[in-house]
């Protein structure tokens, strides 16, 4: 194959499923690379054994974080940076916060230096201070940053939308606007169910609970399994993988850099992007009521503060 993608920290939960993903699909070849560099080269491995049973002619090589590791990524298409300190039970994204920005320092480092033209989807947490880190360090244009937010959020809303009204979820689409955090901003009025507004098919009650449990997702995930999850953001930094390298102009929630959109300049925060092959080929700015655009503010006011400890 022609294309590659390059999953850092892909010897972990998020980031190997993120890799398995994409040679599943038979995206790209894929390359692992890690700073546990045995466990790297073991699950690139197996899961090269693996595309023969999916009928994937994808090609996986794993390697560790050193400069021969590094050089096997470069003229990559698509680098998703997955690394990071894990959340663990009571650690709010806050406290990862300067733990995982010496790791986007470093890595972004390399990124850079060995494919200078690939498109960055960072993954690691808190989701959009690291978006705004990895920006800054590489000096790319910002349709080449892009954060795995809100395509998760948004999977969450509609898993939950699913199991309270027992449909498919091939019928919903949910939108979810604002940081990847506590702060997120679930809009019901845009969240449909075969084109019907969920505010006509259940209470305010339930969307309460239901939003309320969106904004809560990957805390209750990480209760109950004692760290963060990762199958199903493992899934979305795919899925963004595939929009972009099939250029298929789909429109999805992800964090990007605002510049006076929705009347917030110089920030990350989750809005609604056309992606493509270019990146974020553009940003969608839909009607909020007074209400929608205060909390999307609040939002982006949590995001800021978490900008303003790194200084970036």
């Amino acid at each position: 194959m022609n294309r590659k993608v390059t999953v850092v920290g892909g010897a972990g939960n998020v980031g190997a499923t993120v890799a398995r993903a994409i040679a599943d699909k038979e995206l790209a070849d894929v390359v692992i690379i890690d700073i546990a560099d045995q466990k790297a080269k073991g699950v690139a491995l197996d899961m090269y054994q693996a595309c023969p049973i999916e009928q994937s002619d994808s090609r996986i090589l794993g390697a560790g974080a050193d400069e021969a590791g590094w050089k096997e990524t470069a003229d990559s298409d698509v680098v998703v940076i997955t690394s990071g300190v894990p959340r663990k039970p009571g650690m709010s994204r806050d406290d990862l916060l300067q733990t995982n920005y010496k790791i986007m320092q470093s890595v972004t480092e390399q990124v850079v230096k060995y494919s200078p033209n690939c498109i960055i989807v960072p993954v690691a947490n808190p989701l959009d201070a690291m978006c705004q880190a990895v920006y800054r360090l590489s000096k790319f244009p910002r349709e080449r940053v892009i954060g795995m937010a809100g395509v998760l959020d948004s999977a969450r809303m509609r898993t939950f939308i699913a199991i309270e009204l027992n449909v498919s979820v091939e019928n919903i689409h949910a939108f979810v606007l604002g940081g990847h955090g506590d702060t997120m901003v679930p809009l019901p009025r845009y969240s449909t169910v075969a084109g019907i507004p969920i505010t006509e098919l259940m209470s305010k009650e339930r969307i309460d609970a239901i939003s309320k449990r969106t904004a809560e997702g990957g805390a209750e995930i990480t209760k109950l399994v004692g760290t963060s999850a990762w199958y199903a953001p493992g899934s979305a930094a795919a899925e963004m993988v595939e929009i972009i390298l099939k250029d298929k102009k789909k429109i999805v929630p992800c964090s990007v850099y605002l510049k006076g959109e929705y009347g917030i300049s110089d920030l990350f925060v989750g809005v609604p992007v056309k992606l493509g092959a270019r990146g974020v080929e553009d940003i969608i700015q839909i009607k909020l009521t007074p209400e929608e655009d205060a909390a999307l503010k609040k939002s982006a006011g949590a995001v800021k503060e978490l900008v303003e400890v790194i200084k970036v």
